[in-house]
């Protein structure tokens, strides 16, 4: 992909994936909001090379391989949202006790970690999104 990737949450000049955007109380995207975000830039995930590999199979094969990947990025994608609403809870708490009163340095490993997160969903949901594309098409019988 060429073009430079437009993202819709920003802050302060930094988008949701990175520590800063956190440190500089940029608003918690939800899961929600991350998934229109991966839709909207047509974002295919780090595996879009591996999944597109899949796809030019013979059916039956694409469509079994393309079940187990799309179960394979479900349980992620669990794991990953659980591990985001431990984030918001410890970000929030985060936030309370430590008021940003001056021009930060240096962030937080809470910071850090919600950058991570959101780029972890964000794959999730670009790989979710595209394997449901290509599941929904019928792929060629006789190769």
């Amino acid at each position: 992909m060429s073009k430079e990737r437009q993202h819709l949450m920003t802050h302060c000049g930094y988008n949701a994936g990175h520590p800063w955007y956190y440190l500089l109380g940029g608003a918690i995207p939800t899961p929600k909001q991350i998934q229109a975000e991966a839709r909207l830039e047509g974002y295919r995930g780090y595996a879009k090379d591996d999944i597109e590999k899949i796809d030019q199979m013979k059916e039956p094969q694409r469509s079994e391989q393309l079940r187990q990947m799309k179960s394979k990025f479900m349980k992620d994608l669990r794991r990953d949202l659980s591990w985001h609403r431990r984030l918001v809870r410890e970000l929030r708490r985060y936030q309370c006790e430590h008021p940003l009163t001056e021009r930060p340095t240096v962030c937080a490993e809470i910071h850090t970690s919600m950058g991570l997160n959101h780029s972890h969903l964000f794959n999730d949901f670009g790989h979710l999104i595209y394997l449901d594309e290509l599941l929904s098409k019928q792929g060629d019988l006789f190769g």
